[in-house]
């Protein structure tokens, strides 16, 4: 094990896993950060210096020909990750928040959500517009539960196929004709600038995305998770309408061994929320739709997240054994 020298003062030492996704994404934070710090964010010497990246190769990539519940689930992107920071060898990290459990780690919190990206799945195929425009039996790559469950309940007919991999390898499987059509997250597209491809894109009203999708999330010790470059990079509106996602996460104790997808989003002072849940093969779905008005409360992160717990706890009482929960 690589062990890096003690963070000198006022330097925040970044983990972040090594795909090119999570490099682009740690690299905009970086930025973002070293500016908090007082670096110039437009100069490259000033932002490393203030804010070191510090690659970390997670189970989650070394594992590319399983289904992440086969290998242990979310944890597998950030168990590593999470050992350094507890260890002392970085001091954030930088991941995409769909990619993280309902419970972190004892010493570890969520410090900030930056601004959300789009959060809606984007649609990629060579064959077709959109989903329904798909010819019978088509096939859909995929390694997401969630994903294959909504689909799957859109169109029956789908020969869904177990698809893992990072952006580019993705693309190019679709490229070689492995999968008639893929489906990935828009927001990551649009950082790699890649938001030219997708051939449409999927109604989150219709087919929620995964809890948080679209979010990144700052980690820290909890020490960390009220410093000032912290509260530089929070977006309140993001961080009030994932905690709302992740309350019906939590509720439904959610994993990739569950097809879960919740989205939320303001209408002026009110949050709404849609929550459901799929058996894995789509023919049983539970939805539960709730809005909450924020104007007057003192705390609307643990009001959005009660709004989450409760819609969750309902989906889940509709669901009961229909749904693995396990």
């Amino acid at each position: 094990m690589t062990t890096q020298p003690p963070s000198a003062k006022g330097q925040v030492r970044i983990g972040a896993r090594g795909s090119k996704l999570s490099l682009a994404q740690a690299g905009h934070m970086q930025r973002r950060i070293a500016a908090a710090l007082g670096a110039d964010p437009d100069k490259p010497d000033e932002v490393a210096a203030a804010a070191p990246l510090i690659v970390i190769t997670t189970t989650g990539d070394r594992v590319q020909d399983r289904r992440l519940l086969e290998i242990g689930g979310k944890g597998m992107f950030t168990k590593e990750i999470e050992e350094a920071m507890l260890e002392g060898r970085i001091d954030c990290a930088i991941h995409s928040l769909k990619d993280m459990p309902a419970l972190l780690p004892e010493g570890l919190c969520i410090a900030a959500i930056p601004e959300r990206e789009d959060p809606r799945d984007a649609f990629l195929s060579l064959k077709a517009e959109r989903l329904e425009d798909l010819p019978q039996g088509a096939r859909l790559g995929t390694a997401s539960l969630r994903r294959q469950a909504q689909m799957l309940h859109r169109r029956p007919d789908l020969d869904v196929r177990m698809l893992r991999g990072n952006v580019d390898t993705r693309l190019a499987k679709l490229e070689a004709g492995e999968a008639d059509a893929i489906l990935l997250a828009f927001a990551g597209l649009k950082r790699l600038g890649l938001e030219h491809l997708p051939q449409s894109l999927i109604d989150p009203l219709e087919c929620p995305p995964a809890p948080g999708q679209g979010a990144l999330a700052i980690e820290t010790r909890v020490g960390d998770c009220d410093a000032a470059w912290v509260r530089a990079i929070q977006h309140h509106g993001t961080t009030v309408a994932v905690a709302a996602e992740r309350g019906a996460l939590a509720a439904l104790e959610g994993s990739c061994k569950t097809a879960i997808g919740a989205h939320a989003w303001f209408e002026g002072a009110r949050l709404k929320l849609i929550v459901e849940a799929l058996s894995t093969d789509g023919q049983r779905r539970f939805r539960h739709a709730g809005e909450a008005d924020l104007t007057e409360l003192a705390d609307a992160q643990a009001s959005a997240r009660d709004l989450g717990l409760s819609l969750g706890l309902a989906v889940k009482a509709d669901a009961g054994d229909a749904i693995d929960l396990s």
